[in-house]
């Protein structure tokens, strides 16, 4: 496929102009062809008025017709054969290997949600039928179902350009709910953008629906965003990224005359808690995983479990010596762009100015100045340290991670219930442990969205049980999740039918239930 830099509105090929910007190679630092443009307020307007037109032929569609396209999607990227693997590698870094595995988590997504709702139970739908004999009051015929908000905008995360990006779950699932999508590409892999972008038409050709389900625009700085999520015809939008550019997508939709959600997954610091069974068991394996967690993808993951916690004993000295020296041997490995490691190294040599926070071990061998490289950096501290300084709550995204002393129990919990929201909560021990420590896990049932039993955060299992959300400031709607099928309850509302004559009902609600889908009929859940 030969890239053009164009916009994708509804269909129509817009030419890059204005403001120009390139990827660049974060491996060589070399620029990459060609240069894309920051779409102008004309264009945004253009695509969501699109999106606006082709709303009722997309919601409209059979679930049958919604699923093809998904399908179709997984078949398109599938065709993009190798090209897309080498032009997401060469604009983003990320192995081979790891965008192979990403690539095939995009495709069955788009077949995950395909089946879901091919099958209808996720809509819940609800019938109370009437009892007109009723006394003292006749009961009416009362029907509830879920229903597509109306047009999206999606912006795409940096470290996932498949699974996460303009085909990644926001997409899809916003698609398979009825809902037509704007995705703003994001600037470090436009060319990655614009080969998925591609896909997508096709698909909606193949399936007969219109292009104005999907427009893809490019933009390097904020305003076209602002200018997406202020536009009257977006009914919502979904967002993975830092917390300061999701909050302030939040502040610009509630700012609206009439404000609208905006889903941000927005990243945490993902504490782990290593208790003393775990350590007297295997200290050594356990920091051999957590070495593996810390600098998967180069640590640039929202999960990444970037503070440790462990009572002090001989077991966690022997945990910290072996993480420091795995440490020494992981290799610097190349980020996602320059910006993201300048970041990651101002973050970490803040850290470094810090009293009572020591470096334990990192990479021996020195990132390669021609490219944007990070080393592997493990600290130590004690609670006190950790508790004194805001600085080191907060995310620095790659893969550094701070090993906690703590004298006790009472330091452990004092520290969980003082956690802002987070994502995840690890915690390592046996079933004594847990017994010990149970008031733990309560203190981190209310401050987190998922919690890990002898595992790591790093590696999402992509499931209809998964929850990745959590209480701000890991994300802004902590019953919500953005990986899973539970993520397509963003872009739905319930839509209540009260009296309606049965062939006027829409097909979940209607007595036959041709699709057979679970449903609650008369206070009992049943196909």
């Amino acid at each position: 496929m030969t890239l053009t830099g164009h916009h994708f509105i509804a269909g129509r090929e817009a030419a890059p102009h204005g403001h120009l910007f390139h990827a660049f190679n974060p491996s060589t630092s070399a620029q990459l062809e060609p240069a894309y443009g920051d779409a102008t307020h004309a264009e945004a307007d253009e695509a969501l008025r699109a999106a606006e037109a082709a709303f009722d032929a997309l919601r409209l569609a059979t679930p049958e017709t919604r699923a093809d396209l998904l399908d179709a999607i997984a078949d398109e990227i599938t065709a993009l054969g190798d090209a897309l693997l080498e032009r997401a590698h060469a604009e983003c870094g990320l192995p081979m290997a790891r965008l192979t595995g990403e690539r095939g988590r995009a495709i069955g997504q788009c077949k995950l949600f395909a089946s879901l709702i091919r099958e209808g139970s996720w809509a819940d739908a609800r019938v109370d039928h009437a009892i007109p004999d009723r006394q003292p009051l006749p009961k009416p015929d009362v029907r509830r179902v879920m229903m597509p908000l109306g047009p999206v905008v999606v912006f795409g995360a940096s470290n996932f350009p498949f699974a996460i990006g303009v085909i990644g779950t926001d997409t899809v699932c916003a698609l398979a709910a009825g809902c037509p999508v704007v995705v703003k590409g994001h600037p470090a892999h436009p060319g990655t953008c614009e080969m998925l972008g591609r896909a997508v038409l096709n698909a909606l050709h193949k399936v007969g629906l219109p292009a104005g389900c999907f427009s893809l625009l490019h933009g390097k700085g904020n305003d076209i965003g602002t200018t997406l999520v202020k536009h009257p015809i977006t009914q919502a939008v979904g967002f993975t990224g830092s917390l300061r550019g999701g909050r302030a997508l939040m502040d610009v939709a509630a700012a609206r005359p009439h404000p609208i959600p905006v889903y941000a997954e927005m990243g945490s610091v993902n504490p782990v808690f290593v208790l003393p069974g775990a350590l007297k068991e295997r200290a050594s394996k356990i920091a051999e995983a957590y070495i593996g967690s810390v600098t998967m993808g180069v640590g640039q993951f929202c999960t990444n479990p970037a503070i440790v916690l462990g009572l002090k004993s001989d077991g966690l000295q022997q945990f910290i010596s072996n993480a420091a020296a795995m440490a020494s041997k992981v290799a610097p490995q190349t980020m996602l762009h320059r910006g993201i490691c300048e970041a990651y190294q101002a973050g970490t040599a803040v850290w470094r100015t810090i009293n009572g926070l020591e470096l334990a071990g990192q990479s021996e061998t020195a990132p390669a100045e021609t490219a944007s490289q990070a080393a592997c950096r493990i600290f130590t501290t004690t609670i006190d340290v950790l508790e004194g300084n805001s600085e080191l709550n907060r995310e620095v995204f790659g893969p550094c991670s701070i090993i906690t002393e703590c004298p006790g129990l009472d330091d452990m919990l004092r520290y969980a219930n003082s956690l802002e929201g987070q994502l995840t909560a690890t915690i390592h021990g046996t079933v004594d442990d847990l017994r010990e420590f149970a008031p733990l896990v309560r203190a981190l049932e209310k401050k987190v969205g998922r919690i890990i039993f002898n595992g790591f955060p790093t590696g999402i299992e992509v499931c209809p049980s998964m929850h990745h959300g959590g209480p701000y400031p890991a994300a802004s709607h902590s019953f919500f999740t953005s990986i899973g099928t539970a993520s397509i309850y963003r872009f739905v509302r319930p839509v209540c039918y009260q009296g309606f004559p049965e062939e006027a009902l829409p097909e979940l609600l209607q007595d036959a239930n041709p699709r057979g889908a679970m449903r609650i009929v008369d206070g009992e859940l049943k196909r």
